[in-house]
């Protein structure tokens, strides 16, 4: 889709300086950017490319001055950094809006409720009874088990798997590979040594303006269900246990894991590779760094934990720095223990 800088001028209220009829069709750095293409300059350390770049239009802040002449077609605006990223959004809800209609083959159970601008990509299933809302996008090879709700706006990206009975809240995000709903992790020891089954009849709900990143795995509660509330963000490769519930705009990294029946609270800042164990209770906007293993509930509000077991991260760093002079401070022991022995051996003889 090509656009011409008068047009895209218009989107983020900046001025045009060049030829108004440049048109560019994606976006690139303003080091690489090429013909064709849309690029920015807010930081200073870049500024030696204006001058170079093969980018047909350049956003610009209003109080640069130039040095020289420049190839491309300017847009001034008050904040480039802030037009780029407005501009992005624009393109992006652009591109959205143009993605409607059922692609072939797909298949719709003839029970199934679908909303207004609704797209459905190729080798798609809607199973019996889901009910999907207003300009949801479901992208190829989407699976919508039976009874599945998607409210208006969602996103679901290639291969997204929706279990039976599922709640996905409007404005959700989830990317390429995610599965919503597998079973929990529920098996019970048997005298034989082996493990019973225990069937996983509760689901998953997701409220609304959540994302979720590519290969997480969210699996449905034994009875109820595992909640992810509004505003949270989960990176790529993450397992959520079944019954956990987290609290409203909390972020969680990649490799985290949290198992079972785990509350977190709301704004809580979890690192990459975080493991949690079962049954706790996370209090609201606590901070667990990366790598830490998390055994014990952590009651009080906004704190800060680090280290496997997790513990207070002031006094884990301190701990950390008292290890590392560790071999210094066993030489200047060993000091101290000399020279006591020469006095006392001193005083002996004395």
């Amino acid at each position: 889709m090509k656009i011409n800088a008068e047009r895209i001028a218009q989107f983020i209220e900046g001025k045009v300086e060049g030829n108004g009829n440049a048109e560019v069709a994606s976006f690139g750095k303003i080091e690489e950017a090429k013909e064709g293409q849309l690029a920015f300059l807010a930081n200073p350390r870049y500024e030696e490319f204006l001058y170079t770049t093969k980018a047909s239009v350049v956003l610009l802040n209003d109080n640069y001055e130039l040095k020289q002449p420049v190839a491309a077609t300017l847009i001034r605006v008050p904040d480039a950094y802030i037009a780029f990223a407005k501009l992005l959004q624009v393109y992006q809800e652009l591109m959205k809006s143009q993605l409607t209609g059922i692609q072939q083959p797909s298949y719709i159970d003839g029970s199934a409720q679908l909303g207004e601008d609704v797209f459905v990509g190729v080798f798609t299933y809607i199973g019996a009874n889901a009910v999907i809302g207003n300009n949801v996008k479901l992208y190829p090879g989407v699976y919508v088990g039976n009874d599945v709700k998607i409210d208006d706006n969602a996103i679901l990206h290639p291969g997204v798997k929706i279990y039976f009975g599922c709640c996905i809240g409007k404005n959700v995000t989830i990317h390429a590979g995610t599965v919503i709903g597998g079973d929990g992790f529920g098996f019970a020891p048997q005298e034989d040594g082996g493990y019973k089954k225990v069937p996983q009849i509760g689901n998953v709900v997701i409220e609304d303006n959540v994302e979720i990143g590519c290969n997480a795995a969210i699996d449905r509660a034994t009875v109820g269900s595992t909640i992810i509330h509004s505003g949270t963000k989960l990176d790529n490769l993450i397992q959520i246990a079944h019954n956990v519930e987290v609290g409203c705009n909390t972020v969680i990294a990649a490799q985290a894991g949290v198992s079972g029946s785990t509350k977190i609270g709301r704004n809580a800042m979890i690192g990459g590779q975080v493991g949690i164990v079962g049954h706790l209770q996370i209090a609201d906007g606590t901070k667990i760094n990366a790598q830490s293993g998390v055994s014990k509930s952590i009651k009080e509000k906004n704190t800060a934990v680090t280290g496997s077991p997790a513990y207070d991260y002031t006094s884990a760093l301190r701990s950390q720095a008292l290890t590392r002079n560790l071999p210094q401070m066993e030489k200047r022991l060993a000091e101290l223990e000399k020279l006591v022995r020469q006095l006392m051996q001193e005083k002996i003889n004395f």
